[in-house]
């Protein structure tokens, strides 16, 4: 207020300060020596429509003032108001539960009583061939009094989002179409990460979601396409992640129902026929091999996905699940599958098998994922992996082997150092392991790579170019070879100077993916980490197709 009373004041002083300017400038202008181009009458002016916008706007700005502080007394009020009530609720639980307390407490009391005394109790209050009264039970058994219970069973929490901004969701559902749901996820792949957020609340709309989503799997492996044809099918490709997807989306609502709700969703005829289906998927496993052997098996994570879902891992050997845990050892989801198929206790077997085969960065992830860097020290690890892959980059003996083997030990090893230094930015272990010595190296590495690529560029022979008269210029173009040489050296160094090789190294991704090999910016990955499990390698993007 002291701000708005010293503004008020200045503004009531301007039309004195005026006048004290008019008469200076009457003043100024009996001793000028030129005639001056403005008028006092054109200053007036212009001064008094700046004081009346200035006094317009000081109104405006105590009207919304006086608003702003109309809005902050009625919220204050409403905010009383809730707080009284959340009290008066509080308050009110407080005495029901301590009134059943107090009725639990009298029945154990009275049952010990009479426990104690059993000789004290007439026989006509026994029951023929009934138990008997005085029989001690848990205190689990003993019945409350106005025990209601709607108040403890729900259907669902109140955290479930709802679907705005894909309804034809809630209608697919309802209408139990999973060809539709496969298609509708198809088309919207491009906001996939908004679609997957409501596939959970919009299964809540149909009949059966187990039986939906089940029956959405029906196209994962088709009898027409061959194992190793289903890798170059995209489309194929896109729907197996869109299955995975699915059924992910069930987990989730499952986890936001009440026990009762959630065992009562999946029926025994659903998961009979998961039961079948995982029994068929199974012996397919044993025919894998390029994305099994790195860890981004989209067919065991579906499997083990069908098993977690419809909570049917006790129906196979756990020894055989353990052996599927390093084909998917680079997916995001690695960790929560495990959780769900009680593995979590086999998950330093699973780090070794990761360490012996040369995974050192899945191995990592996951010690950090359980909480066992202490068993395994993730350093140690990082280390031991850098060091195998300078042994396999070691310097070949010249003449015994052409460039391009060197070239390829050269590049695994700014591989590892990549993945090595994302890693370890990633769990943030820069204090234990700095990486300005490993960025050196990668730079050093990544020079030689130009290098060696320039060279090749310059070696590679040029096109002949047609000449306009060929007759009688034999000499001339064998005498002008050297001349030629070194002018097409020249110009092939200017087309192709330094910077253009010295790209910023792209992560290798997995053959299941359908992103750029190239991302942009040196050890940067494209937004949404999840994507990444911080070992240099992409993650399959959240299903996109």
């Amino acid at each position: 207020m002291d701000d708005t009373q010293s503004v008020t004041t200045l503004m009531d002083s301007t039309t004195s300060k005026i006048q004290q300017l008019q008469k200076a400038f009457a003043e100024l202008e009996s001793h000028r020596a030129v005639t001056l181009n403005l008028k006092w009458k054109q200053l007036e002016e212009h001064f008094h429509g700046l004081e009346k916008s200035l006094k317009r706007r000081f109104t405006e700005l105590e009207d919304q003032e006086k608003e702003f502080e109309t809005k902050i007394v009625q919220s204050r009020k409403i905010l009383e108001k809730r707080q009284a009530a959340v009290i008066s609720k509080e308050q009110a639980s407080l005495e029901s539960l301590q009134e059943k307390r107090d009725a639990a407490v009298s029945a154990i009391t009275k049952a010990l009583e009479k426990h104690r005394k059993p000789y004290s109790v007439e026989p006509s209050c026994e029951v023929q061939g009934g138990p008997s009264m005085f029989e001690a039970k848990p205190l689990d058994f003993i019945p409350l009094e106005n025990n209601n219970t709607e108040d403890h069973i729900k259907p669902f929490k109140n955290d479930v989002g709802e679907v705005k901004f894909y309804p034809e969701l809630v209608k697919l559902c309802q209408d139990m179409d999973s060809e539709g749901l496969h298609k509708f996820i198809s088309d919207n792949r491009k906001n996939l990460a908004a679609v997957r957020e409501e596939i959970p609340p919009a299964l809540r709309a149909a009949v059966d979601p187990a039986f939906l989503v089940l029956d959405s799997l029906k196209g994962f492996y088709p009898s027409e396409v061959s194992i190793s044809d289903a890798k170059k099918d995209a489309n194929l490709l896109g729907l197996r992640r869109t299955c995975i997807m699915l059924m992910e989306c069930l987990s989730i609502l499952l986890t936001t129902l009440e026990v009762d709700s959630s065992s009562s969703l999946i029926s025994g005829s659903v998961k009979e026929r998961a039961k079948a289906i995982a029994k068929e998927w199974k012996p397919k496993l044993d025919e894998l091999d390029a994305d099994a052997n790195n860890g981004n098996s989209l067919e065991a994570h579906a499997f083990l996905q069908l098993l977690a879902t419809f909570g049917i891992n006790s129906n196979f050997n756990q020894e055989d699940l353990y052996k599927l845990i390093p084909m998917v050892s680079r997916r995001r989801q690695t960790a929560d599958l495990c959780r769900s198929l009680g593995l979590s206790e086999r998950m330093p077997g699973v780090i070794n098998v990761l360490v012996n085969n040369g995974r050192h960065i899945d191995a990592v992830n996951l010690a950090f994922a359980f909480q066992l860097t202490d068993q395994f020290s993730p350093v140690s690890v990082l280390k031991s992996y850098l060091n195998e892959a300078s042994k396999a980059s070691s310097p070949v003996k010249s003449g015994n082997a052409s460039p391009t083997p060197q070239n390829d030990v050269n590049e695994k090893q700014l591989t590892a150092l990549k993945a090595v230094i994302k890693c370890i930015e990633e769990h943030k272990l820069e204090a234990q392991y700095p990486v300005d010595p490993l960025q050196k190296r990668v730079l050093q590495l990544e020079k030689e790579k130009a290098d060696k690529k320039r060279a090749t560029e310059v070696a590679k022979p040029q096109p002949k170019r047609p000449c306009a008269n060929c007759v009688g210029n034999g000499a001339a173009r064998v005498a002008n070879v050297a001349t030629d040489k070194n002018f097409y050296a020249s110009r092939m160094t200017d087309r192709y100077p330094q910077y253009m090789y010295d790209r910023p190294y792209a992560y290798p991704l997995p053959t299941d993916t359908h992103v750029p090999s190239f991302l942009g910016t040196p050890y940067s990955l494209p937004p949404g980490h999840g994507n990444f499990f911080g070992n240099g390698y992409h993650y399959q993007a959240t299903y996109l197709h």
